[in-house]
């Protein structure tokens, strides 16, 4: 049996990895993968990218099944291009990924399905949306329309971080057509106090199957300071995700969300991310919607998953995820990111890494933005190693991880020392 495990991230070097450990397994490919894919025995990389390549691949291989790692393939229709072709792939068709690709679409959706979230407009012209941004005050939360690789969202704290953003994000000159789907367009949102997690589901068009709870740290320093970036280290479970929580969240926005798409005319399949703010009363509200797991949040939840991922995906791809359950280890998995100088601005890539540690039972290095130059591993990317391990409590998981890193290094490496402090503050 073959597997096509699609991107070349962290995300999908955890994946890939899992799936793996399937028993009988012949192959798992990675297209385009990375340094990290390229040295793992059971793993196979494919320099394809585009989509009908990428099927033709499949079909050629007789691969069992595909599964899409990022974005930007969901949001070009590959699932809709393997559909057309009879290929097995799970994720959402480009209709469905509209949830992560339009944050418009996604805030529209919620609001007619009365799914819990911030209060919102969106704008097309610049000096509108300045205007909105005077009359509601700061702080305030400002998202580019589109893709944006996790670091198209501004939380200001003042006016002037608010109109910097607008103005980066909306080209000045005469207002667009609302109704131009080329147009840019900003989603200006309320500010929500509460603490963040990450919710992730599998769904099969009507069932949801949710995974371990995780919480990520999105911003590049400690202490959760500076600019947003895709994400600097997460660990699983998350103790803000109490029973309670892990209810509200499936009764009030998951659930519902299934639903709607369904009774919306376009049924989703794939993993689905919701991001939640929760209050100190408990309350969940949605910050944003994400067609496909987190990254770094996959690399913990892939260390922690006991079940058969296959199996799952195979139940979710038939429409079966009623039928099963997924277990998980009982210890706390943490994950840190090490990423490039210069991040997450422009990063410089080309730095030899050196000093990666074998990978043992409780501990492995997924890489992201690695390559291969003349035998040795560099830097190719902005977000570049999540060392990941884990142990029977968080803060074990923590020092080892941290022991780990500092034998690793590549010049400017940057990383938080503070991963997990949420939970051990709790």
């Amino acid at each position: 049996m073959k597997l096509l495990v699609i991107g070349s991230g962290g995300r999908e070097h955890a994946l890939a990895w899992r799936l793996a450990k399937t028993p009988g397994l012949q192959k798992v490919f990675v297209a385009p993968g990375n340094a990290g894919t390229a040295r793992e025995r059971e793993l196979e990389n494919v320099d394809l990218s585009d989509p009908e390549a990428l099927a033709d691949f499949a079909a050629r291989q007789r691969v069992h099944l595909t599964v899409v790692g990022p974005e930007a393939p969901l949001a070009a229709g590959i699932v809709n291009v393997f559909r057309a072709r009879g290929l097995k792939i799970f994720g959402p068709t480009r209709e469905a990924a509209q949830l992560e690709s339009s944050k418009d679409f996604a805030k529209r959706f919620m609001a007619r399905h009365n799914i819990p979230t911030a209060r919102y407009r969106t704008f097309t012209d610049r000096v509108a949306a300045q205007a909105y941004i005077d009359q509601q005050g700061t702080p305030i939360v400002i998202k580019a329309d589109g893709l944006a690789a996790g670091k198209g969202v501004v939380v200001a704290m003042n006016l002037a971080e608010a109109h910097a953003a607008i103005a980066r994000m909306l080209p000045d000159g005469e207002s667009a057509n609302p109704a131009d789907d080329s147009a840019a367009r900003v989603v200006i949102e309320e500010f929500l106090e509460g603490e963040e997690a990450s919710f992730i589901v599998m769904v099969d068009g009507k069932n949801a199957l949710p995974l371990a709870s995780t919480q990520d740290h999105k911003r590049i320093g400690d202490g959760d300071t500076g600019p947003n970036t895709g994400g600097m280290g997460a660990y699983s479970p998350a103790p803000v995700v109490t029973p309670e929580v892990h209810a509200r969240a499936m009764r009030e926005i998951i659930l519902p969300t299934v639903r709607g798409m369904a009774a919306d005319g376009i049924p989703y399949t794939g993993f689905l991310y919701a991001g939640l703010m929760i209050g100190k009363d408990g309350s969940v509200k949605t910050v944003e919607f994400n067609c496909r797991l987190g990254d770094p949040e996959t690399q913990p939840i892939m260390m922690r998953l006991k079940s058969d991922l296959l199996d799952l995906l195979d139940h979710a791809v038939a429409g079966r995820l009623n039928l099963v359950e997924a277990s998980w280890d009982r210890r706390i998995a943490l994950g840190v990111v090490l990423a490039a100088a210069h991040y997450p601005g422009t990063p410089r890539t080309g730095d030899l890494i050196s000093g990666l540690p074998p990978a043992s039972d409780d501990s492995h290095v997924f890489h992201a933005g690695t390559a291969e130059k003349d035998g040795q591993i560099v830097t190719a990317g902005g977000r570049v190693l999540c060392v990941t391990t884990l142990s029977d409590n968080l803060k074990q998981a923590q020092k080892r991880a941290y022991d780990l890193i500092v034998g690793i290094h590549f010049d400017g490496m940057q990383y938080r020392r503070d991963i997990g402090h949420r939970a051990l503050s709790r």
